[in-house]
């Protein structure tokens, strides 16, 4: 019977031999990774992921990872392919088969319907001479020196590497297409950040009776200001009337430690400059992510000169749902 210690040995041993088959994936970047993101970046249609048994399971969670970050991706079963379900692919599709043996049987029966349509085809396999290697326009090399299984059976290395080359995919192909934080949330609408997405800023900021001061006030007249407007915030302006900063009530704080004596302090040495700052049209969940981000509670709201013309806060999102 193992000890404690043993299987503590046996757990290391196997997130190293899976670390090694991750860092061994470095070595296949090249002429057939690239070929593979210029593929399905110009894919029209879907790309089209099929495994059997675990190669599926993994490529499931690829296609969810590929759709979730603007490559619309579905998820195809081989063994139900061959009873009707094939009939979701079509030629403008990209097919990205994963097999480690590069032989799996209901893998296989998928190709004729394949290069009947003309399908390009990606496959990911351990195994550069097999069946479906030689059957794919482009062939991704995911194979391991050994499995973590003791008996080097199971799956286990050889789905890690596979699931870390499909992340490779999907997070160039990101790159690739600019995809932003917002286009990100934007995919991802249950809960709050579905809230989020029904509201601009424009509907929630404050836009009457706002916090503005110049950047030659007095620090004692700013403060008077954010006391009175109970925002947090004041928001600074320069001469020309663009926002050039913002004092909070941190700045507040951070003056009164450092200053023995604020009576002739203005504002622009002691204001924070280059704030954050949002416009009026973006989504409230952009507002609520910088916010997040920045560990602040309230956004300057400027117009497409830099002028404010408003400013949204927490409580803002908080009433609507959004926070």
């Amino acid at each position: 019977m193992m000890t404690l210690a043993s299987m503590n040995e046996l757990a290391k041993e196997v997130f190293d031999i899976e670390a090694n088959s991750i860092l061994r994936l470095k070595n296949n970047i090249g002429e057939a990774f690239d070929k593979a993101i210029d593929i399905m970046y110009s894919c029209k249609g879907r790309v089209i992921i099929t495994g059997m048994g675990k190669s599926g399971l993994i490529g499931k969670k690829i296609a969810a990872t590929l759709t979730s970050t603007g490559t619309p991706s579905y998820f195809l079963h081989p063994a139900e392919s061959t009873h009707g379900d094939s009939g979701i692919i079509t030629k403008e599709d990209v097919v990205v088969a994963i097999s480690n043996s590069g032989e799996t049987q209901e893998l296989l029966n998928l190709l004729p319907l394949i290069k009947r349509f003309g399908v390009k085809m990606i496959g990911m396999t351990g195994k550069l001479n097999s069946t479906l290697a030689q059957a794919s326009d482009v062939v991704l090399d995911i194979s391991v020196e050994r499995e973590a299984c003791p008996l080097n059976k199971a799956p286990t290395a050889s789905t890690t590497a596979t699931l870390a080359m499909g992340d490779a995919l999907a997070v160039c192909l990101l790159k690739k297409r600019g995809f932003t934080e917002e286009d990100f949330l934007i995919f991802h609408p249950s809960g709050a950040l579905g809230k989020g997405f029904l509201y601009k800023v424009s509907d929630l900021m404050k836009t009457e009776d706002l916090p503005v001061a110049h950047e030659n006030d007095k620090f004692s007249k700013v403060v008077e200001i954010i006391t009175e407007h109970k925002l947090g915030m004041a928001m600074i302006l320069s001469p020309s009337g663009e926002l050039s900063g913002v004092l909070t009530d941190g700045d507040i704080r951070r003056t009164l430690m450092k200053f023995g004596d604020t009576s002739n302090l203005i504002i622009k040495d002691v204001m924070t400059v280059n704030p954050k700052r949002i416009t009026a049209n973006s989504y409230g969940a952009s507002a609520l992510n910088l916010m997040e981000k920045y560990s602040i509670t309230a956004l300057a709201v400027v117009d497409e000169s830099n002028r404010p013309i408003g400013v949204i806060h927490i409580h803002d999102l908080l009433k609507a749902g959004v926070a």
